[in-house]
């Protein structure tokens, strides 16, 4: 990936992450962003797909929220885990920039979602990720070197003259 990419969308970023750490969460690969078949007679709309090594049936549903002023709650946890049940997932990964609060915790736990911690204006190269205790951080910085030559003459009665 080129350091210059700009990313479209948190979830592009999420999606990047996942694929990177994929072994992590015990996944062959990370599926991008489509619809699934719930058993209610729904199709669901999400984030992404992880697909198991061990078994290609089995799929982690994979849900972002950038929202940076707000932590999860157990509402917004709990419509992830209602999804993993009607589709017949075996789990699910949740993606957002603040920590989840208790309820949505117990929820998560309760429902075997994994919630990954990503900065809500993260790069592939300008990132903090953390998940199952663990802590990433890239940061990158450009620096910009200019030359400066100055010419001093100076002729044969001491006078100086700058170029």
């Amino acid at each position: 990936m080129s350091s210059q990419q700009s990313w479209k969308s948190y979830e592009d970023v999420a999606r990047y992450f996942l694929n990177r750490f994929r072994e992590e969460f015990g996944l062959e690969r990370v599926d991008p962003k489509q619809k699934i078949a719930g058993i209610s007679g729904t199709s669901w709309a999400i984030d992404a797909k992880g697909v198991r090594e061990c078994d290609n049936s089995a799929i982690m549903l994979v849900e972002c929220r950038q929202h940076r002023s707000k932590r999860l709650n157990q509402e917004a946890v709990g419509g992830l885990a209602y999804r993993i049940i009607d589709t017949g997932a075996s789990g699910g990964i949740i993606v957002s920039p603040l920590p989840l609060q208790d309820g949505a915790k117990k929820v998560a736990e309760a429902n075997h979602i994994v919630h990954v911690q990503l900065g809500p204006d993260s790069t592939p190269e300008n990132f903090a990720i953390s998940f199952f205790n663990k802590v990433f951080v890239g940061i990158t910085e450009r620096v910009t070197i200019s030359e400066h030559v100055s010419v001093v003459i100076t002729d044969k009665s001491g006078n100086k003259r700058h170029h």
